[in-house]
């Protein structure tokens, strides 16, 4: 028993006839029978106490609360089996049934010219700057300015190579100058000595009445001048061959400085492109500065690298890699319907135009093949742009004014089909006659009519409930 201190009251019964006397202001003693005051046990109670205490509330607490909620989702379950929502019903309705496949390409146009680089005659640098450019997405004519590069090394080449081509040209002149008065001054001294022969015959005509001596000095004349004669002819027919030589040489190195005075001045016009058609301007990206990117005024491009279309935007086409699989469904002028994945509110038609007729081996796998085909756009839309990832549905089978369900209003068991049909009482599992089946949509033949409810999305439900009946 514990021991109350510090002047504390004695709480010990007393006699009738007795006072209560204080207690010693010293300490006061309980013996071990005594029990123990009263306010005393509430507050000398285990802290485990309190803490089973809680606990034992808070379990309380949490089963109510556990048995609360499972019976709302019995009754919210059986509410919505009575009534579900207008998401997991579908009413039967008569219309066309269309059983597609999808195939996924590219948006390509038919009419296009690609603008590239230029190439240039005896260029030695490997890229060009751009110094002007017209921005994505105009619509342009023929003719219009699309890119200009920076022309000075061409015009200064042009200049250099018409100089030379001009020196040539004088050269030229020059020489025909100097082999003109050369062949004038060939022809004289051919002249003269002709000239000197026939007067050398002329003396030696009388021999008969002169001196021996002058006779032989008239033989020996005539001879000298015979031989200087034919040396002249001989010399004078290689001194024109000599000059053609010399004049040919110069002659075709006039041409060639020509030749290449006109291609730095073609190089100086390749520096400006224009459009070839009417269309609309896009640009393809190109490898720049560690990434790709469109052009800008001032990059530099290198020669033959394509950067720009103009595309004619009334006439588009989408290519597709058709798989092996699919190949057997297409077939000529097939109607189609194409989805742009950036714009899924836009439907265009189209048709089959061509598939290839041997396909191309999968970079995955050998035994793979793709074929590649082309399907025509009809019509026209401002969205319609190349490079743009599009789907096609190609038409398979179609059935006009049909009764269609949702597919995955349909379940199976034991070898029947079965939907749910809503009834006044609830929903009904009724079996039912199927026809043609797609992704989406199936055609009933038979055992339900039109406008009737039918459950959707609980196949599993409903496949319980067939197996009961």
């Amino acid at each position: 028993m514990a021991k109350w201190r510090n002047g504390l009251l004695s709480l010990k019964p007393r006699a009738n006839n007795q006072r209560a006397v204080p207690a010693s202001p010293s300490v006061w003693t309980s013996s071990p029978e005594d029990p123990p005051p009263s306010g005393a046990t509430a507050a000398t109670r285990s802290p485990r106490y309190w803490l089973v205490a809680a606990a034992a509330i808070l379990m309380v607490v949490l089963l109510t609360w556990l048995f609360g909620t499972r019976h709302r989702q019995s009754a919210s379950a059986s509410a919505s089996e009575q009534s579900p929502d207008s998401s997991r019903t579908a009413r039967v309705e008569r219309r066309d049934f269309i059983r597609t496949v999808r195939l996924g390409g590219t948006v390509e146009a038919i009419h296009a010219t690609t603008v590239a680089a230029p190439r240039l005659a005896g260029q030695t640098v490997g890229s060009l700057v751009i110094t002007h450019l017209i921005r994505s997405g105009t619509a342009v004519k023929r003719g219009d300015l699309l890119v200009e590069f920076d022309r000075q090394a061409q015009i200064k080449a042009a200049f250099d190579k018409q100089a030379e081509y001009r020196d040539y040209v004088e050269q030229i002149n020059k020489m025909q100058a100097e082999q003109a008065a050369a062949r004038a001054r060939d022809d004289t001294e051919l002249k003269q000595a002709d000239d000197a022969m026939q007067s050398a015959e002329l003396e030696t005509k009388r021999n008969e009445v002169v001196s021996r001596i002058d006779a032989e000095k008239n033989l020996q004349a005539l001879d000298e001048a015979r031989a200087t004669l034919k040396q002249l002819r001989a010399t004078y027919d290689l001194k024109r061959r000599a000059a053609e030589a010399d004049l040919r040489v110069l002659v075709i190195q006039r041409d060639r400085a020509h030749a290449a005075m006109l291609h730095a001045q073609n190089n100086s016009e390749k520096m400006a492109v224009h459009a070839e058609l009417d269309g609309l301007v896009v640009f393809n990206p190109i490898w720049k500065g560690g990434q790709m990117g469109d052009v800008q005024e001032g990059d530099e491009v290198r020669t033959g690298v394509p950067f720009m279309q103009v595309v004619d935007p009334a006439s588009m086409q989408v290519r597709v890699a058709v798989n092996q699989a699919d190949i057997a469904y297409l077939r000529e002028a097939q109607p189609v319907t194409i989805k742009l994945d950036a714009y899924p509110d836009l439907l265009l038609p189209g048709k089959l135009g061509q598939a290839a007729a041997i396909g191309v081996t999968s970079g995955l796998s050998s035994k793979v093949h793709t074929f590649s085909s082309l399907f025509q756009i009809t019509g026209n839309d401002p969205r319609l742009l190349p490079d743009l990832s599009a789907a096609v549905d190609v038409e398979l089978e179609r059935r006009a004014g049909v009764l269609v369900i949702p597919r995955d209003a349909l379940f199976s068991g034991g070898g029947q089909s079965y939907v749910r049909v809503q009834t006044a009482s609830g929903f009904q599992t009724r079996a039912i006659k199927i026809g043609p089946t797609s992704d989406t949509d199936v055609v009933i033949e038979s055992g339900i009519d039109a406008g009737a409810v039918v459950l959707r999305g609980s196949v599993s439900d409903a496949s319980n409930g067939a197996a009961k009946q």
